[in-house]
């Protein structure tokens, strides 16, 4: 008998076209001869719109947003908890309400097995600035920052730019704290360039990071599993644009991704250490994608983890562990897979006194 497999995608979030995206990729290579494919669309307002089973992969994104439109019900949700819980949720979110904790929250209530990290890896890793905090705990190696709020900027701003000339130099990224797909993030070289990427930031997000720019490769590593994680082949972006951007990203594809990348074994080991580390750090299952930055004189710094990384056709993860042997059908059967295992240790748990 086939699972129902629910795929929830969309949400309140500035990354939403993002998540359609990676769910109609995931459509395109999920078996439907093992899961009834049940599409779940959260629309830009945040209302849960439940549609039919899938009955073949979606060819367009417009084709997902039809999908989930059942009779436009709002309260689908709540349907999941009056006898209709799936046997898997596997939430395609990137970005607020959706990746950082707060819909695996809501699963969690329901106890209903879903694929991906939990309540707290998905909120740590979503915040850079407390997922740097707990690299830094660990020993992790990553470059300098600063970081601040919106009413500290507008209390503070002349003492901040100095702060960070004095402490970062130029050029400085600066990112929206709780964002990924680099939305919202500009590369700033002067005091005028500083303060319009801050106030871009600022559009997205009440806690921006400034980090320091660093002449350096991009490589990433795709991590996979629960307490015995594992990491995929390195993979390097080689962008176009002054930095890897979301228009490098999603939309332009000129962007040159080298996989496997070409690093000495001692640099791949540091890699992998690392990723395993800040994988076991932010207590994460599932997976996650482990980005790093290595100098040329072979320095490995961590510069994040992305706790719901992309799953489009040009994505680094699922290229990551094709070039691994591991096809897309084959990663989202093991993500399933990991998720049931994770799903049935946590009913193990008590919660009365003998």
């Amino acid at each position: 008998m086939r699972k129902k497999l629910a795929l929830v995608y969309g949400g309140k979030s500035a990354e939403h076209e993002v998540s359609l995206s990676t769910a109609r990729a995931v459509t395109q290579a999920v078996d439907f001869g093992k899961y009834e494919v049940i599409p779940v669309y959260i629309t830009y307002e945040g209302e849960w719109r439940k549609g039919k089973p899938l009955e073949h992969p979606a060819k367009t994104i417009e084709e997902l947003r039809l999908a989930g439109d059942g009779t436009s019900q709002p309260d689908s949700m709540h349907g999941f908890l009056n006898g209709e819980t799936p046997d898997i949720v596997f939430p395609l979110l990137h970005g607020t309400n959706g990746e950082d904790g707060t819909v695996q929250g809501l699963f969690e209530v329901m106890n209903v097995p879903y694929v991906g990290n939990g309540v707290l890896a998905s909120s740590a890793g979503m915040d850079k600035v407390v997922m740097k905090q707990l690299f830094a705990q660990a020993g992790l190696k990553q470059v300098p920052y600063v970081h601040f709020i919106r009413t500290a900027w507008e209390r503070e701003k002349v003492q901040l730019v100095e702060k960070m000339e004095q402490e970062l130099g130029w050029p400085m990224f600066v990112k929206p704290a709780n964002l990924g797909s680099s939305v919202g993030i500009s590369q700033a070289t002067d005091r005028e360039s500083l303060i319009e990427a801050v106030e871009l930031a600022l559009k997205f997000d009440r806690k921006i990071i400034v980090e320091q720019g660093v002449t350096a490769r991009e490589i990433e590593l795709g991590v996979l599993g629960n307490d015995e994680p594992k990491c995929s082949v390195s993979g390097e972006i080689k962008p176009v644009a002054a930095f890897y951007d979301y228009e490098a990203k999603y939309k332009d594809g000129n962007t040159a991704l080298v996989i496997p990348a070409e690093v000495t074994d001692e640099v791949t080991e540091k890699m992998e250490d690392a990723a395993i580390r800040a994988f076991k750090v932010l207590d994460c299952s599932g997976l996650v994608r482990a980005d790093f930055f290595v100098t040329a004189d072979n320095e490995v710094l961590i510069n994040e983890v992305n706790t719901m990384p992309g799953f489009t056709p040009v994505s680094m993860f699922p290229l990551l562990w094709q070039k691994t042997g591991v096809t897309y059908p084959q990663l989202i059967d093991q993500l399933i897979e990991l998720a049931m295992e994770r799903h049935t240790e946590k009913q193990r748990l008590q919660y009365t006194m003998d």
